[in-house]
């Protein structure tokens, strides 16, 4: 279903923004696109915690004196739906800026078919393939594309690490067979090895299939110690159910994708004793206590989902360089000042009105700031790449539970090991 959604009508739809004010004096809009897979549980609150960020920025004055309407739609997690709604977008909504997605096999067509071809600037919270780093590479995204979270390397090394803390000798890799779960099946299986970890099997898994009972046995072969799962939950519910049931270890590592409460319900938590997830991870900063403590006086509950301080992040980096940029600026000229905001040198900036609105002043100067946020400050490479430390984590009886903090000076570390 194609939706617009803002301020008023974002809280209806969503039921998790409320109204603000601050926008009444603005005569203008700048309209923004907004591409989440709202039709999946941990995909709502990433949506929402975008268009809070708008909502907040509309209380601090806007994009240039203009009002942002953030115009949401549902990417359903599948590529012909989302390249149609970044399409839609563009093309009828004429967004200058686009927010989105989740999936890099998403996020991938939208960049190669609509995105870039239009010229339109794109950044994500939460797609990590590295192949988007070799596309910037070779300079098929012309500079349009950042991203908030790290690529897939770092969740691959921790999972290594992860699998070697417990003294696992041979593990089974399980990997989506799209471009997000092949870079980092392929990036997990090298950490593996590199780890001196046999890996017994490196198995695709094509959603949709009504029985995983042959890729299960073809994995039970090897007589793993553990099983690595680079799944959605949807596909990691079916293979794991197959698994235990045909005999298989409960000693799982999986990916952040499976942050969810569908796979923790529906697999069960006797069955997830052993479990140990991966994700990357905010720095201990004041600016990530800060998100945790605004976005509980929010919505009412901490952000417990993958991506949601990424997806803060993302929206705010892009929106004030929307504003440093102008409000009749190009797709490559927001994306030009994107550095503006992200300035070591600059000023620091928090991240809520009072923050945004001393941004906006600065910037409309034409001085730099250093944007705090809820993943630290964040500095992208030439790539619009970013590093970030890590975790691991576990699933509890009230939720996600962290397990492990893992400092950015020991994952790059682990990684340089690993090469």
């Amino acid at each position: 279903m194609k939706r617009k959604i803002s301020g008023v009508v974002a809280a209806t739809a969503l039921a998790v923004l409320a109204q603000t004010g601050g926008t009444a004096a603005q005569q203008c809009t700048v309209n923004v696109g907004v591409v989440y897979p709202t039709s999946i549980d941990w995909g709502k609150p990433i949506a929402a915690t975008t268009l809070w960020v708008a909502e907040m920025m509309n209380e601090a004055g806007g994009v240039d004196g203009c009002k942002v309407e953030t115009i949401l739609r549902d990417d359903q997690n599948d590529a012909k739906v989302g390249v149609d709604a970044a399409k839609a977008l563009i093309d009828i909504n004429k967004v200058r800026l686009l927010i989105g997605t989740v999936a890099s096999g998403i996020t991938i067509p939208i960049l190669t078919s609509v995105s870039v071809p239009a010229g339109t600037m794109q950044i994500s919270c939460c797609s990590s393939t590295t192949r988007l780093t070799a596309m910037a590479t070779e300079g098929a995204l012309k500079g349009l594309w950042f991203r908030t979270f790290a690529t897939s390397r770092v969740q691959a090394s921790v999972a290594a690490m992860a699998a070697k803390d417990a003294g696992y000798k041979k593990v089974t890799v399980f990997y989506k067979n799209d471009d997000w779960g092949q870079d980092l099946g392929r990036l997990a299986a090298a950490a593996f090895r590199a780890s001196g970890i046999e890996v017994t099997a490196s198995i695709a898994i094509t959603d949709g299939q009504p029985s995983y009972r042959a890729e299960v046995t073809q994995g039970l072969a090897g007589k793993a110690d553990a099983v690595y799962l680079a799944l959605y939950p949807k596909e990691g519910i079916a293979v794991v159910r197959e698994w235990l049931s045909l005999g298989g270890t409960n000693k799982m590592i999986g990916a952040n994708s499976l942050k969810s409460d569908d796979f923790k319900n529906t697999v069960g938590m006797q069955h997830l004793a052993s479990f140990v997830g991966t994700d990357t991870s905010t720095p201990r900063t004041d600016s990530a206590k800060g998100f945790v403590a605004a976005y509980t006086a929010k919505f009412g509950k901490p952000p417990a989902g993958p991506g949601l301080p990424n997806s803060f992040d993302a929206a705010a980096i892009a929106l004030l360089a929307y504003h440093a940029a102008g409000k009749d600026a190009t797709g490559a000229q927001i994306a030009a000042k994107v550095p503006m905001v992200t300035d070591p040198n600059g000023e620091k900036i928090n991240g809520d009105v009072e923050g945004f609105k001393k941004a906006l002043g600065l910037l409309k100067q034409g001085k730099p700031v250093s944007f705090q946020g809820a993943t630290g400050a964040l500095v992208f490479d030439k790539n619009g790449d970013v590093s970030a430390p890590a975790v691991h984590w576990t699933f509890g009886a009230s939720g996600i539970a962290e397990k492990r903090y893992i400092p950015l000076e020991e994952v790059n570390a682990f990684i340089a090991a690993l090469k």
